[in-house]
């Protein structure tokens, strides 16, 4: 019975991406793209706030501003052990 369960969940999983690949043209791609790549250089800035000696909290409120709008949740798309 788990086996089964297992491989249902798997061949849902597998339709579910097969379909969203399926909807995202050339235009969704690309700002997808960009979007990465803006979180990304938003966590570097984050990175080197810390690095700079200035308080966690600090760097989180600037890292929070330049996510903006960019990522869902207040870390970026992002969340590590703390």
């Amino acid at each position: 019975m788990n086996k089964m369960l297992a491989a249902l969940v798997a061949m849902a999983l597998m339709a579910t991406t097969g379909m969203a690949a399926e909807t995202h043209g050339e235009k969704e791609s690309k700002t997808d793209i960009a979007r990465h790549r803006a979180m990304s250089a938003a966590h570097e800035a984050a990175a080197r706030c810390l690095e700079s000696g200035k308080k966690e909290d600090v760097c989180s409120k600037e890292l929070q501003a330049a996510c903006k709008g960019l990522a869902i949740g207040k870390y970026c798309g992002m969340k590590h052990e703390h």
